[in-house]
């Protein structure tokens, strides 16, 4: 296979600097068929770095947060390093959380393509990681959040007491995972509380780039009506599946990278500076309540937001 010279050294990146890969460690690349080319570009970095690395393939799943098959759950836990570029997300899995657990380090790149790798892992990652982790210590002495903007959104979301989570980009010690391409700052809100209106204006996990925007009425902490277009009909028929669960108020997010950009695959929106989400579905990998086989985001553009009392982001500019 061959690979352009900016796809490698862009896997370099994640596989060296971002998982912070060391000699002998040992590395599984788990992969599906529409992602075999990013599969195959971060198994050979590793390989160039001198490492043991196996590459799977397993078959697409159903759902972001279905798990793969047990045999790979059981490879993904006698590892050092994991890297799992899939079409759909292993993030939210059972899998994911055992081998994290075990102390393996995890890079998931769900839906990500040779133009997001190339664009969004030659971001300053050490930036990115100081933005993030100053955002997350605001969040986690916060009560409320509260989000509006100009397409409609007003939410307001209790989040006391819950930790908040850096997708810095630099998974270097034992148990630490996260997305890549990154940079997030993000947490669960508390569950059955959230109120308010969220209007999906940029983009939408799984829908992809919003023409007409998705309204989403939420009430006690679920989202109970859903309006819009064609894109609002996609978004009911993927929810539909997994019952109530679905809709928890799963995730509160917050973009901390400035070289990525709005292109309809949510791996990259939800990481944009200036935008903010809001997931639903499955929010334990966060410290939630809620295993469901679903998580969606939801890209909400020009967000105002407030912190209790304090504007930490005023029509997606980030004040802090």
């Amino acid at each position: 296979m061959n690979l352009s010279p900016e796809l490698h050294s862009a896997s370099l990146i994640a596989v060296r600097d971002c998982m912070g890969l060391k000699p002998g460690e040992k590395v599984l690349v788990i992969t599906d068929e529409p992602l075999r080319t990013i599969g195959y570009a971060l198994w050979q970095a590793a390989k160039d770095l001198g490492n043991e690395v196996l590459l799977i393939e397993i078959l697409p799943r159903a759902s972001n947060g279905a798990e793969p098959p047990p045999e790979v759950a059981e490879l993904m836990k006698m590892v050092d390093v994991a890297l799992c570029p899939t079409s759909k997300s292993l993030t939210h899995t059972d899998s994911r959380r055992a081998a994290s657990a075990k102390g393996v380090r995890i890079g998931t790149l769900p839906g990500v393509t040779e133009e997001i790798m190339i664009r969004c892992m030659n971001a300053d990652y050490n930036k990115i990681a100081q933005r993030t982790f100053a955002l997350c210590k605001l969040l986690e002495k916060a009560s409320t959040v509260r989000v509006t903007a100009p397409a409609g959104t007003d939410i307001t979301m209790p989040i006391k007491g819950r930790t908040a989570h850096a997708s810095s980009g630099l998974f270097r010690d034992k148990g630490q995972w996260g997305n890549l391409p990154t940079g997030e700052a993000y947490l669960a809100p508390v569950e059955g509380q959230s109120e308010g209106v969220v209007v999906v204006d940029g983009s939408m996990a799984m829908v992809g780039m919003v023409k007409t925007p998705i309204r989403i009425q939420v009430k006690k902490g679920y989202a109970e009506d859903i309006s819009g277009g064609e894109e609002a009909q996609r978004l009911i028929a993927l929810l539909e599946p997994h019952g109530k669960d679905a809709r928890t108020v799963a995730e509160f997010g917050i973009g901390t990278n400035d070289k990525a950009t709005l292109t309809g695959n949510i791996l990259e929106d939800e990481k944009v500076m200036g935008t903010i989400h809001i997931a639903f579905g499955d929010n334990k990998s966060m410290g939630g309540s809620v295993r469901v086989a679903s998580h969606l985001d939801g890209l909400i553009t020009h967000p105002t937001v407030w912190l209790d009392e304090t504007m930490i982001m005023n029509n997606g500019k980030v004040l802090v």
